[in-house]
Protein backbone atom coordinates (compact mmCIF):
# COMPACT_ATOMS: atom_id res chain seq x y z
CA UNK A 1 0.00 0.00 0.00
CA UNK A 2 2.76 2.44 1.00
CA UNK A 3 4.69 1.54 -2.13
CA UNK A 4 1.66 2.40 -4.28
CA UNK A 5 1.25 5.79 -2.61
CA UNK A 6 4.91 6.64 -3.15
CA UNK A 7 4.69 5.65 -6.83
CA UNK A 8 1.56 7.79 -7.23
CA UNK A 9 3.27 10.83 -5.69
CA UNK A 10 6.33 10.33 -7.90
CA UNK A 11 4.13 10.12 -11.02
CA UNK A 12 2.40 13.37 -10.03
CA UNK A 13 5.75 15.09 -9.56
CA UNK A 14 6.93 13.91 -13.00
CA UNK A 15 3.73 15.21 -14.54
CA UNK A 16 4.29 18.64 -13.01
CA UNK A 17 7.76 18.74 -14.64
CA UNK A 18 9.09 21.20 -12.17
CA UNK A 19 11.11 20.51 -9.08
CA UNK A 20 9.40 20.62 -5.76
CA UNK A 21 11.56 22.24 -3.11
CA UNK A 22 11.98 20.21 0.01
CA UNK A 23 12.43 22.30 3.13
CA UNK A 24 14.03 20.57 6.08
CA UNK A 25 13.74 22.66 9.21
CA UNK A 26 17.00 23.26 11.06
CA UNK A 27 17.14 22.37 14.70
CA UNK A 28 17.92 25.36 16.90
CA UNK A 29 21.53 25.48 18.07
CA UNK A 30 22.11 24.06 21.53
CA UNK A 31 24.64 25.80 23.73
CA UNK A 32 26.85 23.12 25.28
CA UNK A 33 29.73 24.20 27.49
CA UNK A 34 33.06 23.32 25.90
CA UNK A 35 34.07 21.49 29.07
CA UNK A 36 31.30 18.95 28.62
CA UNK A 37 31.82 18.20 24.94
CA UNK A 38 33.49 14.84 24.51
CA UNK A 39 34.97 16.01 21.20
CA UNK A 40 36.95 18.87 22.75
CA UNK A 41 40.67 18.23 22.62
CA UNK A 42 43.73 20.08 23.74
CA UNK A 43 44.90 22.06 20.74
CA UNK A 44 48.03 23.67 22.10
CA UNK A 45 50.26 20.60 22.42
CA UNK A 46 53.30 22.70 21.49
CA UNK A 47 52.83 24.69 24.70
CA UNK A 48 53.04 21.52 26.79
CA UNK A 49 55.94 20.20 24.70
CA UNK A 50 57.84 23.47 25.15
CA UNK A 51 57.53 23.35 28.93
CA UNK A 52 58.11 19.63 29.31
CA UNK A 53 60.91 19.30 26.74
CA UNK A 54 61.53 16.02 24.94
CA UNK A 55 63.78 13.57 26.72
CA UNK A 56 64.22 10.09 25.28
CA UNK A 57 66.05 8.78 28.35
CA UNK A 58 64.38 8.78 31.78
CA UNK A 59 65.50 11.59 34.07
CA UNK A 60 64.62 13.37 37.30
CA UNK A 61 63.55 16.95 36.43
CA UNK A 62 64.53 18.07 39.94
CA UNK A 63 66.10 16.21 42.82
CA UNK A 64 62.67 15.97 44.50
CA UNK A 65 60.81 14.71 41.45
CA UNK A 66 59.60 11.49 39.85
CA UNK A 67 61.26 9.65 36.98
CA UNK A 68 60.12 11.31 33.76
CA UNK A 69 60.52 10.50 30.06
CA UNK A 70 59.27 11.84 26.73
CA UNK A 71 57.28 15.05 27.20
CA UNK A 72 56.65 14.89 30.93
CA UNK A 73 55.43 11.29 31.11
CA UNK A 74 55.78 9.85 34.62
CA UNK A 75 53.28 6.98 34.92
CA UNK A 76 55.51 4.23 33.50
CA UNK A 77 58.88 6.02 33.50
CA UNK A 78 61.72 4.20 35.25
CA UNK A 79 65.39 4.79 35.86
CA UNK A 80 67.52 3.93 32.75
CA UNK A 81 64.45 3.74 30.48
CA UNK A 82 64.99 4.78 26.84
CA UNK A 83 62.27 5.41 24.22
CA UNK A 84 61.92 6.76 20.67
CA UNK A 85 60.35 10.08 19.71
CA UNK A 86 57.40 8.16 18.24
CA UNK A 87 56.85 6.44 21.59
CA UNK A 88 57.16 9.79 23.38
CA UNK A 89 54.37 11.18 21.18
CA UNK A 90 52.20 8.12 21.94
CA UNK A 91 52.77 8.54 25.68
CA UNK A 92 51.92 12.26 25.53
CA UNK A 93 48.67 11.62 23.65
CA UNK A 94 47.79 8.83 26.07
CA UNK A 95 48.50 11.07 29.05
CA UNK A 96 46.36 13.83 27.58
CA UNK A 97 43.34 11.52 27.49
CA UNK A 98 43.14 11.47 31.29
CA UNK A 99 43.62 15.24 31.32
CA UNK A 100 40.72 15.75 28.89
CA UNK A 101 38.53 13.31 30.85
CA UNK A 102 39.40 15.18 34.03
CA UNK A 103 38.38 18.52 32.56
CA UNK A 104 35.14 17.02 31.27
CA UNK A 105 34.34 15.45 34.65
CA UNK A 106 35.25 18.36 36.95
CA UNK A 107 34.70 21.64 35.10
CA UNK A 108 31.03 22.64 35.09
CA UNK A 109 31.21 26.00 33.30
CA UNK A 110 31.79 26.86 29.63
CA UNK A 111 35.40 27.22 28.50
CA UNK A 112 36.90 28.71 25.38
CA UNK A 113 39.74 26.83 23.68
CA UNK A 114 42.47 28.93 25.34
CA UNK A 115 40.99 28.29 28.80
CA UNK A 116 40.73 24.58 28.03
CA UNK A 117 44.34 24.41 26.82
CA UNK A 118 45.66 26.36 29.83
CA UNK A 119 43.82 24.04 32.22
CA UNK A 120 45.12 21.03 30.29
CA UNK A 121 48.71 22.19 30.68
CA UNK A 122 48.26 22.85 34.40
CA UNK A 123 46.54 19.51 35.07
CA UNK A 124 49.15 17.63 33.05
CA UNK A 125 51.79 19.14 35.32
CA UNK A 126 50.13 19.06 38.77
CA UNK A 127 47.93 15.97 38.39
CA UNK A 128 44.18 15.44 38.51
CA UNK A 129 44.01 14.93 42.27
CA UNK A 130 45.62 18.27 43.01
CA UNK A 131 43.44 20.02 40.44
CA UNK A 132 40.18 18.46 41.64
CA UNK A 133 40.85 19.74 45.20
CA UNK A 134 42.11 23.15 44.08
CA UNK A 135 40.77 26.61 44.83
CA UNK A 136 41.24 27.25 41.11
CA UNK A 137 38.57 24.66 40.25
CA UNK A 138 36.22 25.93 42.98
CA UNK A 139 36.49 29.51 41.71
CA UNK A 140 36.10 28.41 38.10
CA UNK A 141 32.97 26.36 38.78
CA UNK A 142 31.55 29.32 40.69
CA UNK A 143 31.94 31.37 37.48
CA UNK A 144 34.85 33.42 38.83
CA UNK A 145 37.11 33.18 35.76
CA UNK A 146 39.42 36.01 36.87
CA UNK A 147 39.84 34.48 40.34
CA UNK A 148 40.52 31.10 38.74
CA UNK A 149 43.12 32.66 36.43
CA UNK A 150 44.93 34.18 39.40
CA UNK A 151 45.08 30.74 41.06
CA UNK A 152 47.39 29.46 38.31
CA UNK A 153 50.16 31.49 39.94
CA UNK A 154 50.03 29.61 43.27
CA UNK A 155 51.05 26.32 41.59
CA UNK A 156 54.74 27.27 41.39
CA UNK A 157 56.20 25.16 44.20
CA UNK A 158 57.53 21.70 44.85
CA UNK A 159 58.09 20.01 48.18
CA UNK A 160 61.73 19.63 49.10
CA UNK A 161 62.20 16.04 50.32
CA UNK A 162 65.18 17.03 52.47
CA UNK A 163 63.75 20.04 54.31
CA UNK A 164 60.02 19.42 53.91
CA UNK A 165 59.68 23.04 52.79
CA UNK A 166 57.87 24.13 49.65
CA UNK A 167 60.43 25.56 47.22
CA UNK A 168 59.41 28.02 44.50
CA UNK A 169 60.76 26.83 41.13
CA UNK A 170 61.64 29.47 38.55
CA UNK A 171 60.48 27.27 35.66
CA UNK A 172 57.06 26.81 37.27
CA UNK A 173 56.75 30.56 37.90
CA UNK A 174 57.28 31.16 34.17
CA UNK A 175 54.97 28.36 33.08
CA UNK A 176 52.13 29.46 35.39
CA UNK A 177 52.33 33.06 34.18
CA UNK A 178 52.06 31.84 30.57
CA UNK A 179 49.18 29.47 31.39
CA UNK A 180 47.36 32.33 33.15
CA UNK A 181 47.86 34.61 30.15
CA UNK A 182 46.54 31.88 27.83
CA UNK A 183 43.54 31.32 30.12
CA UNK A 184 42.64 35.03 30.04
CA UNK A 185 42.72 35.27 26.21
Amino acid sequence: MLKAIIQFILSLLKAMKKPVPVVVPKAPPVAIPVATKNATKLHNLDFIKKHEALRLQAYLPTKNDRWTIGWGHTKTAQKNMIITETRAEELLRSDLRWVEEGIRDTVKVPLNQNQYDALGSLIFNIGMGNFSRSTLLKKLNAGDYKGAADQFLVWNKQKNKTTGQMDVLKGLVTRRKQEREMFLK
